[in-house]
């Protein structure tokens, strides 16, 4: 168990370094594409922690629903974040590449409201994520 919740650590706390990137871009006003993209990478850490904090010794993938979805298996609270998951899963290839769009760029596209609702989201699930991992003993850092 301590090898998991050390990994389970490690993930959360990038999950919360990229999470604070995101509040910055949205801050700045910029970036509006590459913030949305690490939203959902915010996210995906902090699920990926919970999965190690539960025992999993491999976690692949990248779609936060599909992660939410298997740890409400074993945690109710990840029901009420499949809405914000669904949503940030959304920004995973087409805020990265010109052919994940039918027109333009993604930097082109992308515009405040997206990031906000990005970090709105992606906040959720890192309050729930940090919530499973203090009651797990994964957190808080020793």
């Amino acid at each position: 168990m301590k090898e998991a919740n050390k990994e389970a650590r490690r993930w959360f706390l990038q999950a919360e370094d990229d999470f604070r990137f995101v509040e910055w871009v949205k801050n700045q006003s910029i970036f509006f594409d590459k913030g949305c993209f690490i939203a959902q990478q915010s996210g995906e850490k902090a699920l990926k922690a919970c999965l190690y904090a539960h025992g999993a010794r491999h976690v692949f993938g990248h779609s936060l629903f599909e992660m939410a979805q298997r740890l409400s298996q074993v945690a109710d609270e990840f029901q009420s974040i499949m809405d914000e998951a669904r949503r940030l899963d959304r920004f995973y290839i087409p805020t990265r590449y010109p052919n994940g769009l039918p027109g333009g760029s993604p930097f082109q596209i992308y515009r405040a409201e997206d990031l906000g609702g990005a970090y709105v989201d992606v906040q959720k699930i890192i309050d729930i994520c940090r919530g499973y991992l203090e009651k797990h003993e994964a957190l808080p850092f020793q």
